[in-house]
């Protein structure tokens, strides 16, 4: 009773299951073909984009003013330095490192160094520097700085840096700060910076310096008082040393003046003297000839000459007016010439 109605509907229930799945191969036998198709395009265009994305990584593009260097497991092998495409092997076998070849500047920052005399002074300097277009020099410096070029400027920073150490002392404090212009050695300081720093940084680094030089230079608060007073007293000893050689100098101009001053007085005296010997010669002449042409008149002459010499405006003197030569203001010339003639008649 119970199994009779079962029978029918498992019949149709396997009857629809095997239509099903007979329609079901149907369409997989028809779809099969295309599907292996759109699987291979798929593989294809995968392998195209891999090998699209290898060749890409197997390319290298040296632009212009940097070279490129490939390295095998870290070590330099070859130095790119045309600028355009070039190829390597795919990574982790070869890498690139970029190399910059232009010019750079570094600073060294505020250095507290020690003079020759033992002072101290703080200094900066600068330095200009590239690395050559050179396959050896640039595998140098790659090597220095462990393929790190960025590390380059902060290394080479500490290098100048005890340089300027090893210059400074071998330099006194007045030839780097002075008030003299002509002291200061600083031109003479940086070629010796140069040519401490040039050669190493060439052999170690592979680096070639432009220029090199001092950016900053002053003086510590502990040393600057010190070094002010010392300024000070120099400038007094010259100003002390200036004043006694200005001294000297007035010393012997005012002696020169003086020994002038008494030969030209000597001179002058000797000339005098000439001239007044001269004259006397031609008074005595005169007073000959005059002699010779009127005695009258040469005798009152002599008189008036001698009173002349005898008195002037405080004399006071009392003679007798008719003895020579006083006659001659009583008598008169004629009186007085007569008088002395015969007096001389009588000797």
């Amino acid at each position: 009773m119970v199994r009779g109605p079962r029978a029918p509907i498992r019949r149709a229930s396997l009857s629809f299951f095997h239509h099903h799945g007979h329609g079901h191969d149907e369409h997989r036998e028809s779809g099969g073909p295309t599907a292996s198709r759109n699987f291979y395009l798929r593989c294809l265009a995968a392998a195209a984009l891999l090998l699209l994305g290898v060749l890409t990584a197997c390319l290298v593009q040296v632009h212009a003013g940097e070279a490129a260097v490939i390295t095998r497991f870290g070590n330099p092998t070859r130095v790119l330095l045309e600028p355009g495409l070039a190829w390597r092997a795919p990574a982790p076998l070869e890498a690139t490192i970029p190399v910059d070849l232009r010019l750079h500047t570094t600073s060294t920052g505020l250095e507290d160094v020690g003079t020759r005399d033992g002072l101290r002074v703080i200094m900066q300097a600068y330095i200009a520097w590239r690395v050559p277009a050179d396959p050896e020099h640039i595998k140098r410096f790659l090597r220095a700085v462990q393929n790190q070029p960025d590390e380059a400027a902060l290394q080479i920073q500490t290098f100048v840096g005890s340089a300027l150490q090893t210059t400074a002392s071998g330099f006194d404090m007045a030839s780097l700060v002075n008030t003299d212009a002509g002291k200061v050695q600083l031109d003479a300081f940086e070629r010796h910076l140069r040519a401490t720093v040039e050669p190493q940084l060439l052999d170690a680094y592979g680096v070639e310096i432009s220029q090199i030089g001092l950016q900053r230079l002053t003086l510590p608060a502990a040393v600057l008082g010190a070094t002010v007073d010392r300024m000070r007293a120099e400038r007094e000893t010259i100003a002390a040393q200036r004043t006694a050689e200005g001294n000297r100098m007035a010393a012997e101009i005012s002696s020169n003046a003086d020994r002038d001053a008494h030969i030209k007085l000597a001179e002058a005296g000797v000339q005098a003297a000439g001239i007044e010997a001269q004259a006397r010669v031609d008074a005595a002449k005169i007073y000959g000839l005059a002699y010779a042409g009127n005695p009258q008149l040469y005798t009152m002459l002599r008189s008036l000459d001698t009173l002349s010499t005898m008195i002037n405006a405080n004399t006071r003197i009392i003679l007798r007016t008719d003895a020579a030569p006083f006659n001659a203001l009583v008598d008169g010339p004629a009186a007085a010439a007569q008088a002395m003639t015969v007096g001389k008649g009588k000797k």
